[in-house]
């Protein structure tokens, strides 16, 4: 971290592997105090080796929601950045989608996140600084088939961190979402054998002709090039950037 940077407090969810569990050691390596959320215990072991807190908890449970910004705030004394990552996801027809899976979903993906930010609002407001990062994805952005329950959570969560950004405006909260196509993580790999077995296709051809048919850039993405945007979005050289979906998306919206 720069001689000129404060460091901040930061919570972050769904931590035990991918974008989560990048963003942690990122913010960690500048210097902030972390607490890593995660509703697998093995987030222990990754939050212990960068160097953050953890808390196992499940957030499609409001308290869990609550408690988690109160733990920060009890270990750190206050909060200041919120970090909203943790999702799933299943892919089947709207025909066949089970009710409780996308209800599920929705309460992750979407009720968490808001209720998160809810709790830790009055934190930032009390500091006169704020971060919420929302990490939607380019299915906020686009549709694709057999995904309703993500990619409805997804666009959800876009007006969220609109509407979050006009009203933190005034306290020197921000709010952005960070919009990645296919990030090469535990959950697209599972999207990957899920997708082959409802299109009856093998997974490379999954990702060829699914995953990066719309990319420009013919890969997937790597976990740290999201992480890097967060670091850039919750620095103070980001103060006037807020309501804003950022896409990593490898051209996919470009078309």
């Amino acid at each position: 971290m720069n001689d000129n940077a404060i460091p901040r407090v930061a919570l972050v969810t769904g931590t035990s592997s991918g974008i989560g569990e990048a963003v942690v050691e990122q913010l960690c390596r500048l210097g902030h105090q972390v607490l890593a959320v995660d509703f697998n215990a093995d987030g222990q072991q990754k939050a212990d080796r960068a160097g953050a807190a953890f808390m196992q908890g499940d957030l499609t449970d409001p308290e869990a929601c609550r408690g988690a910004v109160a733990e920060a705030v009890k270990r750190f004394g206050h909060l200041d950045i919120l970090v909203n990552n943790a999702g799933i996801q299943h892919v089947d027809s709207i025909e066949a989608f089970p009710e409780a899976k996308w209800r599920h979903i929705i309460d992750l993906m979407l009720t968490a996140p808001f209720l998160l930010s809810q709790a830790a609002w009055p934190y930032m407001r009390k500091g006169g600084w704020g971060r919420i990062i929302n990490i939607a994805s380019v299915h906020a952005q686009v549709a694709s088939p057999g995904k309703a329950a993500y990619i409805s959570a997804k666009h959800g969560l876009i007006g969220l961190t609109k509407t979050a950004a006009l009203e933190g405006g005034g306290d020197g909260i921000t709010a952005n979402a960070i919009c990645p196509a296919y990030v090469r993580t535990p959950l697209v790999d599972n999207q990957i054998a899920d997708q082959a077995r409802m299109h009856g296709m093998e997974e490379q051809e999954v990702i060829e002709q699914i995953m990066l048919k719309n990319a420009a850039i013919k890969r997937l993405i790597d976990p740290s090039e999201v992480a890097s945007l967060v670091a850039y979005l919750v620095s103070d050289d980001a103060s006037a950037v807020t309501g804003s979906s950022w896409n990593i998306d490898l051209g996919w919206t470009a078309q």
